[in-house]
């Protein structure tokens, strides 16, 4: 299974299943978001898993312990590979989405918490938020957490993903958006690292969306990205 996921931001399923006939033989880890999700529901997951793709279901859940462990529940049964929440929701809600989550044989899918979004910097954690801590403190407090949850993970920016490893442990899994190549627009992510550099930091999943999605040719971007993340020279 890749660790490079595209993130198929797309409007619906046939823009969604256009743009990966593009990758031939290739069967990519994707990331299914809200505006894929809200406009297809729980089909466009199972189409894409039947033709092979792992998938990570990235609806950031945040509500009271009890609707986010029921909303788990019904996720678990559509068998993606990773799903999400925001830790911000407290331990008590990650505790019962893993709860939610497992399913009666004892296997579930992969659940990581999202940190701070790669399109907020200090300014705003400070401003708007009320968050008064350098950026990578409230991020690994967060982590710290998620760990104590149970949870396998956590997405946070590339930039903290040493420092999250440090706190929680290398088995503890960093998967980190904000990715962009050298010579490309960072767009509105705020918090940007290349493939490479990611992986030299510590970032175990790569999540890259325009990059790949806006690309000439998309095949080409994400096997760049493929070989930057894994060491390769191109």
């Amino acid at each position: 299974m890749g660790k490079v996921i595209i993130a198929c931001d797309f409007a619906g399923r046939q823009e969604t299943l256009s743009f990966l006939e593009q990758f031939g033989e290739e069967r990519p880890f994707v990331k299914i978001g809200m505006e894929l999700f809200y406009a297809e529901g729980p089909d466009i997951v199972r189409t894409l898993k039947g033709r092979g793709h792992p998938i990570f279901l990235d609806l950031k859940l945040h509500d009271i312990p009890n609707t986010v462990k029921k909303a788990m529940r019904v996720l678990s049964s559509l068998d993606t590979d990773i799903v999400n929440l925001h830790a911000a929701g407290t331990r008590a809600m990650m505790e019962a989405a893993l709860e939610g989550l497992t399913r009666p044989d004892g296997t579930r899918p992969l659940c990581i918490a999202v940190t701070q979004l790669t399109s907020t910097d200090q300014t705003a954690l400070e401003g708007e938020l009320g968050i008064h801590l350098p950026m990578e403190e409230a991020v690994l407090s967060y982590a710290e957490n998620a760990r104590r949850a149970g949870l396998d993970g956590v997405v946070c920016s590339p930039l903290e993903a040493g420092a999250v490893h440090a706190r929680c442990g290398a088995g503890f899994l960093c998967v980190t958006p904000g990715i962009r190549f050298a010579d490309g627009d960072r767009g509105d992510q705020k918090r940007v690292m290349t493939p490479r550099e990611a992986r030299r930091i510590g970032s175990d999943y790569i999540v890259v969306g325009r990059p790949i999605t806006a690309s000439a040719d998309p095949l080409a971007a994400y096997l760049r990205c493929l070989r930057e993340f894994e060491g390769e020279e191109a």
